[in-house]
């Protein structure tokens, strides 16, 4: 237990070599938490829907009630592609790519790695994909 309590208080830092077995552990738990989490929600987004009433007697409750139904069904589609992203990390973490950037091979920081555990691209790689999406959408 005293091992769990060292672990949870780790921080990968510029320090240690990238990418280490430690930091790897340390990614992994924090993926897999965060989809934990959006599977607990999920669940509990699933019993409330079951559990509502479906027989709203006025045309307005009726109406807000499938608007409600309708706004989480989407935002649990969000969370099935965000799950499928945080599946292919793991997958990365197990290939030894995860923190590496697809487009230039180059390590991914460990803050954006913090902040977006998912991320593929380097903050400099995701800045070009992003000017030339905004070159093309105004086409």
């Amino acid at each position: 237990m005293a091992t769990m309590t060292l672990e949870a208080a780790y921080r990968p830092t510029d320090d240690e070599p990238f990418m280490n077995d430690r930091q790897k552990e340390y990614f992994r738990r924090k993926l897999n938490a965060w989809k934990d989490e959006i599977l607990r929600e999920s669940r509990e987004t699933l019993a409330a829907l079951q559990n509502e009433s479906e027989n709203h007697p006025d045309l307005a409750d009726r109406a807000s009630s499938e608007t409600d139904r309708a706004i989480e069904l989407r935002a649990r589609d969000r969370q099935r592609k965000l799950i499928a992203k945080i599946d292919a990390a793991l997958s990365r973490i197990e290939d030894g790519s995860y923190g590496y950037c697809e487009e230039t091979g180059e390590p991914i920081s460990l803050k954006r790695l913090e902040a977006r555990p998912i991320a593929t691209l380097s903050i400099e790689a995701q800045e070009r994909h992003e000017r030339n999406e905004r070159v093309y959408r105004d086409d």
